[in-house]
Formats: C-alpha cells, structure tokens, sequence
C-alpha cells in the first residue's frame, strides 16, 4: 500500500472527498514528522512507535572504489511495532482471524 492507496481507502470507509481525506493524511504524517525531528516519541496505541534515532559519524568506504569516505552524523527514523499489530499480521499471514479487531 502507498500513499494514494492510504488516501483512497480514507476516502472510501469515511465518506469523503479523496481531496479531505488527502489533507487528513498529510496533517498526520506531517505531525509525527515534526514530532520525530524535535526527538519527540510519536506512539499509537495498538499499532507501534517511532522514535529518532542517533548515529555517529564514521569513515566509511566507498564499495566501488574502496576510497575512505567521511560519514557525518545523522538522525533516522525507527518503527517498532506494538504486539497487537504483531498479533494480527501473523493472524492474517497464518490465515486465522479470530478474535482480531481492526485498527
């Protein structure tokens, strides 16, 4: 699923035009963006977490070359799934569908 497809399926379940449901989505991912970029832990119950993560600059090497080549510092953006997403993607991917809710 992509970015369209998140919008479509707003769009459908919630009776709105793709245009409302578009700005719904941009308004969520620019949110937990901010959120993310301040270090700030952005957490929805049921489903995961995402928190910035902080990694050092090193020399690396470039693969095709070998030439060392400096590395500065970055932060990145990690997901970490909660157990009730975990439950229910292993139920689907198993095939049993008992007992899940939908998010």
């Amino acid at each position: 699923m992509n970015k369209s497809d998140l919008i479509e399926k707003i769009s459908e379940r919630n009776n709105i035009t793709k245009k409302q449901a578009e700005m719904v989505v941009n308004i969520v991912f620019d949110t937990m963006t901010e959120a993310l970029q301040k270090d700030d832990r952005v957490e929805i119950r049921g489903f995961g977490s995402f928190v910035s993560r902080h990694y050092e600059a090193y020399t690396g090497r470039n693969p095709r070359t070998g030439q060392s080549i400096h590395v500065p510092p970055k932060k990145l953006p990690f997901f970490k799934p909660g157990k009730e997403l975990k439950k229910r993607v292993d139920e689907k991917k198993i095939g049993h569908s008992e007992g899940s809710s939908s998010l």
